[in-house]
């Protein structure tokens, strides 16, 4: 009989996302993962990473370094009590710098191919099984390999995704995730996932005792129902606030990402030239101006040259965009 399997994302979704991991010191588990992926374990499925690794392709770390650092990955999550039973990933990209590696690849992500492969090689029934990630592409994946897909996004949604992006469940963060799929499971007769482990389960991890709180320490004093309604009016400015603090560092990443691995082209050289031209136009038309003879025409044309090379500058910028 087949397995099922929860696929999961590694960046972003097990392991805090920096841009692009370069060392294993870099490797920082995220929040409840290791619980997570011991609870998923524990129903039954096996847990398997698929990620998208084109920070091979683009030169900025080797096959043998991105080994260390799912050895980390590993080692991290081991000495939490939790395991990987698989880790998938492609090193593929058509823009790479590295000849080797500079073509388009089935196992990149949206396409489903590295959840296919892990099907055929570890047994798994891909329609009782889930992919868990924080992208579109991770969803699109799941879905064109017949999985159920859980997304997670805690801000809003985005309206350009397509019918393949659309997740079958959204969930804010790992545990949210965890929850929904051991309660879509008939099987299971435990109780719901909880984000913290039970004291034995601590006892077992840990050198030290945990204390239980006392059911008096539990206890909170209910509002006044007088300040109910100035409590909600703070409440939601500040979800407001969260949500766009996370979109805004979301965006940060991908410009992060874009400039700092950004490919060199022949269009965005001539761009810089030809900007470096504009610049001494301007310059130009200043001098002119400050002149004592103030030559009008002299800072007429310098004006039009620069117009004329920061359109061109332009119209490189835009032709690199498209290639």
């Amino acid at each position: 009989m087949a397995n099922a399997a929860v696929f999961f994302d590694r960046d972003g979704t097990l392991i805090e996302d920096p841009g692009y991991l370069s060392h294993p010191d870099q490797v920082k588990l995220l929040d409840g993962a290791a619980e997570v992926l011991k609870e998923v374990g524990l129903l039954g499925y096996k847990t398997v990473v698929v990620s998208n690794q084109s920070a091979v392709a683009r030169g900025i770390v080797s096959e043998e370094m991105l080994e260390r650092i799912h050895q980390r990955l590993r080692e991290l999550l081991a000495i939490k009590g939790a395991s990987l039973d698989g880790i998938y990933y492609c090193p593929y990209h058509p823009d790479g710098v590295i000849p080797n590696y500079r073509r388009d690849s089935d196992w990149r992500k949206p396409e489903p191919g590295m959840l296919l492969a892990a099907a055929e090689e570890m047994d798994l029934d891909l329609k009782q099984s889930w992919m868990v990630g924080d992208s579109g592409r991770d969803v699109e994946a799941g879905r064109r390999a017949g999985c159920r897909t859980i997304l997670l996004r805690s801000g809003p949604a985005d309206p350009d995704v397509s019918d393949d992006g659309r997740p079958d469940h959204v969930a804010v963060n790992l545990r949210e995730a965890a929850n929904m799929i051991k309660n879509f499971d008939p099987s299971s007769r435990e109780e719901p996932f909880q984000a913290v482990a039970s004291e034995a389960d601590m006892a077992s991890e840990h050198d030290y005792k945990v204390t239980p709180l006392e059911a008096e320490q539990l206890r909170i004093e209910p509002p006044q129902v007088e300040d109910a309604d100035a409590l909600d009016e703070q409440a939601e400015p500040d979800r407001e606030t969260t949500a766009l603090l996370v979109d805004i560092l979301e965006q940060l990443k991908r410009m992060q990402k874009a400039e700092m691995f950004g490919e060199f082209s022949i269009m965005r050289l001539l761009a810089g030239i030809v900007q470096v031209f504009v610049l001494f136009c301007l310059l130009m038309a200043i001098w002119f101006l400050m002149s004592p003879d103030r030559q009008t025409t002299s800072i007429f044309l310098s004006l039009g040259f620069g117009t004329v090379l920061q359109l061109m500058a332009l119209t490189f910028y835009i032709m690199q965009g498209r290639q």
